[in-house]
């Protein structure tokens, strides 16, 4: 069942989906070659507590930390360990904030260093796939439309779709109805209606959209251990129109980059 959210719910959703983008943003400074992703976990779970929230990932299903740190050829649900970032790396933070009694979710994937040419191109249309998934995401459509579109536009450039793993409903839960695979078929699945909550997240792989299961129960790797960029928003149905939750900008603050593309999405609130 989908569990629809009233404008005060929402902005509850929105406060712990803003402290997640405030601890990408903090992380952000320290995603250097030779940091390990471990400090990056502790450092992470300090952040969330020290502004009043709880880590939403810490224990939910036995997971061992505060977040999910998936690099290279790791797609997501990667557990932080002692290995140091090198140049070249690309690392995937997955992370999850509870706090009033809703959580907020959403990933980035950062790069350390120089990356090769064709990594930034997959990070750059994973990114964009996102956003073009979310302007379908209004009412009048269906959760297939989100989904084929961001296949659609994916796939259009070579790169390998993850089916094992989905967007999905947000709330007092950290996974509620209903899912949103980031392939599938338009005019398909729930109607889009005002008040629903949801995170899309395109897992995109270089290679081929074959994925398996690491060693440790956890940590999910392309099957032809090519690079896997992954990247999500937070996003309500206010007024018919998708309102973006989470944001970017605390990340690009860290780059001193500027970027418009949430302006869109951002109608209700300032």
């Amino acid at each position: 069942m989908i569990i629809y959210k009233n404008l005060e719910e929402i902005e509850l959703v929105k406060k712990s989906a803003l402290l997640v983008s405030k601890t990408l943003g903090e992380l952000k400074k320290y995603i250097l070659p030779g940091t390990l992703p471990i400090d990056l976990d502790k450092i992470a779970e300090t952040f969330i507590r020290d502004h009043g929230g709880e880590p939403g990932f810490l224990g939910m299903y036995g997971f061992p930390n505060s977040l999910c740190i998936s690099i290279n050829e790791e797609v997501v649900h990667g557990i932080p360990g002692n290995e140091p970032l090198k140049n070249g790396d690309i690392i995937s933070i997955d992370c999850g904030v509870l706090m009033n009694e809703y959580y907020g979710d959403h990933a980035y994937t950062f790069t350390v260093g120089e990356v090769k040419e064709d990594i930034k191109k997959l990070l750059e249309i994973t990114k964009e796939s996102l956003y073009k998934g979310i302007e379908k995401l209004k009412v009048g459509n269906r959760i297939g439309d989100v989904s084929a579109e961001i296949q659609q536009f994916t796939e259009s450039h070579g790169y390998g779709v993850v089916r094992e793993l989905v967007g999905h409903g947000l709330g007092k839960s950290l996974h509620e109805e209903p899912d949103i695979p980031n392939f599938g078929t338009e005019n398909t699945g729930p109607k889009i209606q005002n008040g629903l909550v949801v995170a899309i997240e395109p897992m995109i792989n270089l290679g081929g959209k074959e994925v398996e299961q690491g060693s440790d129960g956890w940590t999910v790797i392309t099957k032809d251990r090519k690079p896997s960029a992954h990247f999500e928003h937070n996003i309500a149905i206010i007024n018919g129109q998708p309102e973006i939750l989470s944001t970017f900008k605390y990340i690009y603050d860290s780059l001193n980059i500027f970027s418009s593309e949430e302006d869109e999405f951002h109608n209700h609130f300032s």
